[in-house]
């Protein structure tokens, strides 16, 4: 296949995810179920071409922007307080899952090398939030489980990555050293905290000098690659260094970025990851696809991977559970007894965490690049795939009905926790600024009032913020002069809303909320001027 048959092949590929998203939300399904049919169709799909993909490359394309993606709208407030917990799953979880995956793997599989098993696990460990996250913006979780959820989908793609890269060397070099890896990875660790720091913090640099919003936007682009290239370079994580310098970028992008370049570069970022995420998943069908070209009419698959593959999707549903239950009850025994749990909250907060496992993309990404000398590299693709198969059409399609059967939906906050203003009370407080800003501003230097309508606007609006009421119409007004007033009012709104956020009193979902209410504002006013 020539390179032009190469790019009209992926052009039909991405017509093809086109045609499942929309097919996923007629049915009202997550997306995910949707790509893995359409991978399945792929892979069964007679007269297909083979197409080859160089494994190193799946990695360097697909997974930095992922990464960068996750980290910069991580919850930061959330994420701090509930860091013991989300640890205890990104890290814990996932070495838990990589171990007893890779056991069950070398007990279905004996011929396969240990380190290729726990190599398998390690694959499979990281759940995947993407489908999840579908569904928990329809129904109101306790915000634990909420934060643990989000907080656990940014961190378990790293340590998965680099069990998988230990697993991965021992698998094709013989050798491994308990020891020396828990150093390196201390190492790789440390300097991609240390390296994700600093380009954070240059690229912030550098990005409050550009004034041009097609170059900003840009380098916001590169520096996923830019992170996770350099990291890989310099010979510390890459996969770190991206989360890190994704983590610094997010927590300062209402500094950063313009109202206009904020809406445009999510816009362009939100379609970048569409695309990246769909097109693994149809990829994997084409090697799905190659597999079963190479095994047609042997038998090998109900032979020797069913029985295994069906082993391996129970080691890891079944380790979750487990991990769930013995990490909540450890941390249920050390409280006092006036803040336990009963057992209904008890079980249905290991039931919910549980179920929410599904795995996705990130697998997806590894699985395709495992390197063409890894011994039992098809079972292992299959293994991958078959375990997304069952988590996203069993887990991701009954998530809800899960949620609902176990009353969580109607739970309230456990007592100890931050209470966050509603996105009504932190609106009432945005619009009370704004109307002391155009207090001062609507008279001039003579005492004589000259934006009168601005000032009885805002108090309209202050008014039926105050009431939990509908935003009021969009600004009007021709003359230049009341839009840069406009523009000071939104200025000001905008520091009470960092304000609130930077003081832990808002949510980061009201913070998006309203910070992009405030964007419009502005690129209206923008506008005006021009």
């Amino acid at each position: 296949m020539s390179n032009v048959e190469r790019f009209e092949f992926i052009l039909l590929l991405i017509v093809l995810i086109v045609g499942l998203d929309l097919a996923a939300r007629k049915l009202r399904l997550p997306p995910a179920t949707a790509l893995v049919l359409g991978g399945i169709a792929i892979a069964l799909m007679p007269g297909l071409p083979v197409i080859g993909i160089d494994p190193d490359l799946v990695l360097i394309v697909f997974l930095p922007p992922l990464l960068l993606g996750g980290a910069y709208f991580s919850v930061w407030h959330a994420f701090r307080a509930n860091l013991a917990g989300i640890l205890q799953l990104a890290i814990g979880g996932v070495a838990f899952t990589t171990f007893v995956v890779g056991v069950t793997t070398r007990w279905l599989i004996p011929s396969m090398p240990w380190a290729g098993c726990f190599a398998l696990g390690a694959i499979v460990a990281p759940p995947d939030a993407v489908a999840a996250k579908a569904v928990l913006r329809r129904v109101s979780l306790p915000e634990r489980i909420t934060t643990l959820l989000e907080g656990e989908s940014l961190l378990d793609d790293a340590s998965s990555l680099v069990l998988y890269r230990f697993a991965t060397i021992a698998a094709l070099t013989g050798a491994f050293s308990l020891v020396n890896a828990g150093v390196t990875f201390g190492l790789l660790a440390a300097g991609g905290l240390v390296l994700g720091c600093v380009l954070g913090w240059v690229w912030i640099r550098l990005l409050h000098r550009v004034r041009d919003r097609i170059l900003s936007i840009t380098m916001t682009l590169l520096l996923p690659w830019v992170a996770y290239i350099g990291g890989e370079r310099i010979g510390v994580s890459g996969v770190i260094t991206t989360v890190v310098a994704g983590l610094v970028l997010g927590w300062r992008q209402h500094d950063v970025f313009s109202a206009d370049e904020r809406l445009r570069w999510a816009a362009v970022w939100e379609v970048l990851v569409f695309l990246l995420e769909s097109l693994v998943f149809v990829l994997i069908g084409t090697s799905l696809h190659a597999i079963a070209l190479r095994h047609m009419g042997t038998g090998w698959v109900v032979q020797d991977v069913f029985g295994p593959v069906a082993g391996i999707v129970a080691a890891v549903l079944i380790s979750r559970f487990l991990w769930m239950f013995v990490t909540e009850g450890l941390r249920v025994v050390w409280l006092p007894l006036e803040m336990r749990p009963d057992w209904h909250m008890f079980s249905s907060f290991v039931v919910i965490m549980g179920w929410c496992g599904m795995r996705g993309v990130v697998s997806l990404a590894i699985a395709l690049a495992l390197p063409e000398e890894m011994p039992n590299r098809d079972i292992m693709e299959i293994a991958t795939f078959v375990v997304i198969l069952v988590t996203v059409l069993g887990q991701g399609t009954t998530i809800g009905w899960v949620i609902r059967m176990m009353g969580e939906e109607r739970a309230q906050q456990p007592k100890g926790l931050w209470h966050y203003l509603s996105v009504s009370q932190a609106r009432a407080l945005v619009a009370r600024s704004q109307e002391s800003a155009i207090r001062e501003l609507a008279y001039g230097a003579d005492g004589e009032l000259i934006h009168g309508h601005l000032l009885e606007q805002y108090s309209y609006r202050a008014e039926l913020a105050e009431r939990f009421s509908h935003e009021p119409e969009a600004l009007q007004g021709h003359q230049d002069t009341q839009h840069r007033v406009v523009l000071a009012i939104i200025t000001a709104g905008r520091k009470e809303l960092l304000r609130l956020h930077r003081t832990g009193a808002i949510h980061d979902a009201v913070l998006h909320q309203l910070e992009h209410e405030l964007d419009l504002q502005q690129m209206m006013a923008e506008g005006g001027l021009i």
